[in-house]
């Protein structure tokens, strides 16, 4: 009975996996009827539209861009196109290049785009290194962001530098460790499993990587890009030598690599708590 179960459990994280990839590519044709304006047309554009509708749709772009952030969605371009710049495609460089200057004026976040080739953009503190004295991860006021850094602990010391993983079976025999069943509905997080393996994915924090060959279907867990981009490897390990009372250069693949251009604590600020 167990068993059936665990199957179940498997195939249905297999099939909505496969959903995703199949919502993905119908996005990705979507999106490639989208050409990005020249120069001269964005300029022909802007003499064609007054300031205040200028700035009327650049208000409209960065408060969808924050409403999606509230839930840690990446903004895909073409639904931003699509539902907001609509007919003021042709200026959509000057629209961007507007909401991220207010992004980082009025709000002190920064626009990035981590998936030049799907054109997804998120948005991370712009706080400089002075938020690299923050802990890792600010999660005291939310639950979930503590379980992912958790997560993103285990694949960081267990799976090697440089974007290595760890089998998806590591992530959830960890968790069991700590009293939180992926086989059991959570008090606090749910459907444990939904949100590891949905919720963390869709907001870049975690990729799921299919292992070849692998009977019944594996999947590989690595840091997402918007990991990458928010959460400080330094700092993890400074606080794992606190918990563990050791110096963090006793690690010293991952000190060397969580110091290193890509890792460093001195990089992106930490990630914000969900609302």
């Amino acid at each position: 009975m167990a068993q059936r179960k665990r199957l179940s459990a498997s195939q249905g994280s297999s099939q909505s996996k496969r959903h995703s990839s199949s919502l993905l590519s119908q996005e990705e044709d979507e999106d490639g009827s989208f050409t990005q304006p020249s120069m001269s047309q964005v300029q022909r554009g802007l003499e064609r539209l007054t300031p205040a509708q200028v700035d009327q749709k650049t208000a409209e772009v960065v408060q969808y861009i924050l409403m999606k952030d509230q839930k840690k969605i990446p903004v895909r371009r073409a639904d931003l196109v699509r539902h907001v710049v609509k007919d003021y495609r042709n200026i959509y460089a000057e629209i961007m290049k507007r909401a991220s200057t207010t992004f980082e004026q009025v709000f002190g976040l920064k626009l990035i785009e981590i998936d030049p080739k799907n054109h997804l953009y998120i948005l991370v503190n712009n706080l400089g290194e002075a938020a690299s004295t923050a802990a890792p991860f600010q999660c005291h006021t939310n639950p979930k962001m503590g379980l992912l850094f958790v997560i993103l602990s285990v694949i960081f010391m267990k799976g090697g530098v440089r974007g290595g993983g760890i089998r998806e079976g590591l992530i959830w025999n960890t968790l069991k460790k700590l009293r939180v069943d992926p086989g059991q509905k959570h008090e606090e997080f749910g459907d444990v499993r939904k949100l590891v393996s949905d919720e963390f994915v869709r907001q870049k924090y975690l990729e799921f990587v299919r292992i070849p060959h692998t009977e019944p279907v594996e999947y590989e867990v690595r840091w997402g890009p918007r990991a990458d981009m928010e959460v400080s490897k330094a700092k993890i390990l400074e606080f794992l030598g606190q918990l563990h009372e050791q110096e963090p250069q006793s690690w010293t693949q991952q000190y060397r690599e969580a110091h290193s251009a890509h890792g460093s604590a001195h990089g992106p600020a930490p990630p914000r708590s969900q609302k």
